[in-house]
């Protein structure tokens, strides 16, 4: 076996103990891969022997680089890093930023150089920075420049931990990093890591309460690209990548960098403020092919993609939350588009149950991902029938790994990793979102989950988004409550109240009906469009 070459053991010795650890099974040819292996250098420095060397990578409104003016940069950059600053691999760098081209490129000589990303959210403050600080222990920081104050008011609580800080998109400063690493040579050799070693630490974007850091190795990221990419979503190297979730959270990252790159498409960037309509009008004008982005955005952007046309869009990917099949059929009523729906998560890196054009099904988000294996068990792990609820179990390539955290062995009860979710599996092997085990609502003896009974309130027509929760109830042991945020020019009366509840029991079963609705201005969601319901369960205790 191949000897790491992170010489800073920091994540290595934090790593939880090998008998807590997933079963990660690599049976597919394409996941067999070398000992030693560098992610970047195969995606990026491998790129030109694919006849990819001259294709567009990285787009933004202003420029475009190709894939060996991208390899250029990030050698640059990779050298300032150990040269430059004398980083040692192993070591933990925090990078802050929206989607750019100046982040893309951190993140990829960060990794190249042995180095770990630790990639944080654009909109934490000082005090969440601070608690990643505190737990990766990070050597130095690449910061937008745009998003420095907070990051330097971490760094003053720090100043003996976080030792460098760099930042970019500044171009007139000549301490800005694209100016620092201009003066370095244009060629790294990509540090030699064990297909094992630590490529980034991932904090979950914290849906439920504390955040974890999740560990993820070369091999699992290399193995992420080979599985829904290859195998449901077949991306070509004519496509044109935008969307929103950041690159700081795992969906962000392969979607919007590390699954272009290997199948030699490029991304683009808008690169600041956005909505609905300005994003539906940079899609259109950049030729964009491929979209992600959570539900809530699709619901809001498909007046706009009605109204305007995106003719170059053909695959819109939906995650980060169970996707409405209200939300489905108006982004197809809009677009012509059938949306492609996956669910994953941080601690898996990626999609592992997916299912795209002839092979969606209505209310299933799909069948799992070649590469994996998945089953709905009861709480004591043992696999239920057909059609009956239970808890998700799944097994692959990528695993649950927590760095530090005695919340491992929850997830990992039997070498299984378990997402937190209640599914139902049909006898087709489609399997369909119930809801998170913890939103799981138990009203008068029965079982339903909130994101159906949002299902059916957006179909509304008076309904632009909502949220359902179960609100403590002495007689129904839980009622179902509705949080509603109503379209412009819509009343939130009594007699709106009746009508959603009366449209709720004509299309489900009418216990499923939410007994409370409150009409609010807005929902609680994460930088990922999460919706948060412990925040709503919060208002009603």
């Amino acid at each position: 076996m191949t000897r790491s070459a992170q010489t800073d053991r920091f994540v290595h010795d934090r790593l939880p103990p090998r008998a807590q650890w997933p079963e990660l099974r690599h049976d597919l040819p394409e996941l067999q891969f070398p000992d030693q292996v560098n992610l970047v250098e195969r995606l990026l420095d491998g790129a030109a022997a694919k006849g990819w060397a001259d294709r567009p990578l990285l787009r933004s409104p202003q420029v475009t680089f190709t894939y060996a003016e991208v390899r250029e940069r990030v050698d640059r950059i990779a050298n300032h890093l150990m040269h430059g600053l004398k980083l040692e691999p192993g070591n933990r760098v925090l990078l802050r930023g929206g989607n750019s081209i100046g982040m893309a490129l951190s993140w990829l000589a960060v990794v190249k150089a042995g180095l770990i990303a630790v990639a944080t959210m654009p909109l934490f403050r000082a005090a969440e920075l601070s608690k990643v600080i505190d737990k990766a222990q990070p050597v130095a920081a690449i910061c937008d420049a745009r998003l420095l104050p907070e990051l330097e008011q971490a760094q003053r609580a720090h100043p003996d931990v976080l030792q460098h800080v760099l930042r970019f998109n500044a171009p007139d400063d000549p301490q800005d990093l694209g100016a620092l690493a201009a003066r370095q040579p244009p060629r790294f050799t990509a540090c030699p890591t064990a297909a094992d070693d630590i490529a980034l630490l991932a904090f979950t974007s914290g849906t439920t309460g504390a955040p974890k850091a999740v560990v993820h190795t070369h091999r699992d990221v290399l193995a992420a690209c080979e599985c829904w990419p290859r195998h449901v979503l077949k991306p070509t190297p004519d496509d044109v990548v935008t969307g929103s979730p950041p690159l700081a959270f795992t969906f962000g990252l392969g979607g919007l960098l590390l699954f272009p790159m290997w199948a030699g498409a490029s991304i683009f960037y808008p690169d600041g403020p956005y909505n609905p309509e300005s994003m539906v009008r940079q899609m259109r004008a950049h030729g964009v092919t491929t979209c992600y982005t959570a539900p809530t955005f699709y619901r809001q952007m498909a007046p706009h993609a009605q109204a305007i046309g995106i003719p170059s869009l053909h695959t819109c990917v939906s995650a980060g939350e169970a996707l409405p099949d209200a939300t489905r059929q108006l982004w197809k009523q809009a677009t012509g588009i059938e949306m492609l729906d996956g669910i994953g998560a941080t601690e898996m890196f990626h999609i592992f149950i997916s299912s795209a054009g002839a092979a969606v099904r209505a209310g299933a988000i799909g069948k799992v991902v070649p590469g994996y294996q998945a089953k709905v068990v009861d709480g004591e792990g043992h696999e239920v029938p057909r059609g009956t609820m239970g808890q998700l179990a799944v097994i692959g390539p990528t695993g649950c790994r927590y760095m530090d955290d005695e919340r491992q062995a929850r997830y990992v009860p039997d070498g299984w990793n378990r997402p937190g979710d209640a599914f139902v599996q049909d006898a087709d092997d489609y399997f369909h979102y119930q809801a998170r085990d913890d939103d799981m609502i138990i009203t008068a003896g029965y079982n339903v989950g909130g994101p159906e009974v949002e299902d059916c309130l957006l179909t509304h027509p008076a309904v632009a988004e909502c949220g359902v929760i179960g609100k403590p109830d002495e007689a129904r042991g839980m009622l179902i409550k509705a949080f509603v945020v109503l379209k412009p020019g819509q009343s939130g009366d009594e007699a709106l109240v009746q009508a959603l509840q009366e449209h709720a029991k004509q299309a489900i079963a009418p216990y499923k009906y939410p007994r409370e609705i409150e009409f609010v201005t807005a929902l609680p969601r994460t930088e990922t469009g999460k919706l948060q319901r412990f925040k709503l369960r919060q208002q009603t205790t």
